[in-house]
């Protein structure tokens, strides 16, 4: 007999969970949903916009409240990481001193009260998603202009500091076991968890068979996912006869440019969730690669679970144990060799047996939150 949660559970999420539309929301959403199930009350604290959209998250929430974001120059004038300082809201810290409920915040950009007197009384857990000082600094590296550079370098000075408050969480929850170990040794005395991040997948729904095209997805806007679409239209499938489609949100006016320059490249930007998801299922190969070894990328564990051939580089699986259901190439040339290699292997049944077997064990939404409801509510 599975486990049920009667307790009440504050969560603090950096943005609004509604859509699911990229790697922390999603997270966060199916989070939500699953803590749900297992029966657990959530009062659920929201940095965003968009009152329309609350009415997708009532059903899994007792209470929710949102938040403005303090943003512009006054948040940035500060050795407060920025995204920190503009979520620096007092009526977040008056709501959750209303009771004594346990306090989950959603990424380090939740945290300017986990050290507030005022909530000593609560048990707080830190949901890590990236080390978030170095993903900074590889968006700083990955930005083509000079202010977003300084920017980002800025940032990740401030975040490395901030990252000491979180000395003060009772419990820190990592996404990966290489962020777990690389906390471990910054907060020997901290308890530390490694619970994958959560994606919504219930089966795994692959498609046997052959796909006619290549598929390279992700948030766009973000700088490290617009080079790696760079790369691969100018340095791998330039000189392949290959279909390939980028897809995702907000891609620069330069990607779109560029991916006009190439016959055999279709740039999708903004599809909805529905259209990603067959643009994953319908894919021969799916194409991820990263410069960035720190957190678990989500858009790996839902291409797993939805998609054909996965082909990654070495960073894409740091810290996971999803090596076996993927092809690795090691440098443009071992991509350029594993893709034609790819196109001629239909996607089989036993492929998707092993996933199964693999993703349900390590990755199960409801066998993880619960495994976060009993470390909370023990």
């Amino acid at each position: 007999m599975q486990n049920t949660y009667n307790n009440i559970l504050h969560i603090v999420s950096f943005d609004t969970p509604y859509p699911p539309n990229y790697g922390g929301v999603i997270d966060v959403f199916y989070k939500i949903k699953a803590f749900k199930r297992a029966g657990a009350k959530l009062i659920l604290h929201i940095f965003g916009q968009g009152q329309e959209l609350l009415d997708e998250l009532k059903e899994y929430c007792e209470q929710i409240y949102i938040y403005e974001r303090n943003t512009g120059m006054g948040s940035q004038l500060s050795t407060i990481p920025y995204i920190v300082n503009s979520r620096r809201q007092p009526d977040l810290l008056k709501n959750l001193m209303n009771d004594d409920w346990p306090i989950l915040f959603e990424g380090l950009h939740t945290t300017y009260y986990l050290d507030h007197p005022f909530l000593k009384n609560h048990l707080k857990i830190y949901r890590e998603s990236n080390i978030e000082h170095h993903y900074y600094w590889q968006l700083a590296l990955a930005s083509r202009k000079i202010i977003d550079k300084i920017f980002f370098c800025i940032e990740a000075a401030r975040l490395y500091q901030w990252q000491n408050q979180l000395k003060y969480a009772d419990l820190i929850l990592t996404v990966s076991e290489n962020d777990s170990q690389y906390l471990k040794k910054k907060f020997p005395h901290q308890q530390i968890e490694c619970i994958p991040s959560f994606h919504g997948n219930q089966e795994v729904s692959s498609k046997i068979g052959f796909g006619d095209y290549a598929l390279y997805h992700g948030k766009l806007s973000v700088p490290e996912n617009d080079q790696a679409a760079r790369l691969l239209i100018q340095k791998v499938f330039a000189e392949l006869p290959y279909r390939f489609v980028v897809a995702g949100m907000n891609p620069e006016k330069g990607l779109i440019k560029l991916a006009q320059n190439y016959p055999n490249v279709e740039l999708i930007a903004n599809p909805s969730s529905q259209e990603m998801d067959k643009l994953i299922e319908e894919a021969q190969v799916n194409v991820l690669i990263t410069q960035q070894a720190t957190g678990l990328k989500l858009k790996l564990l839902n291409t797993l679970f939805k998609g054909r051939h996965c082909l990654v580089n070495e960073k894409m699986l740091t810290g996971t144990n999803l090596h076996p259901l993927c092809h690795i190439a090691y440098h443009k040339k071992s991509l350029k060799e594993k893709i034609i290699e790819l196109f001629q292997i239909p996607f089989s049944a036993d492929e998707i047996e092993k996933r199964m077997h693999h993703l349900n064990h390590f990755y199960s939404d409801d066998e993880n939150a619960r495994k976060i409801l009993d470390l909370i509510f023990k």
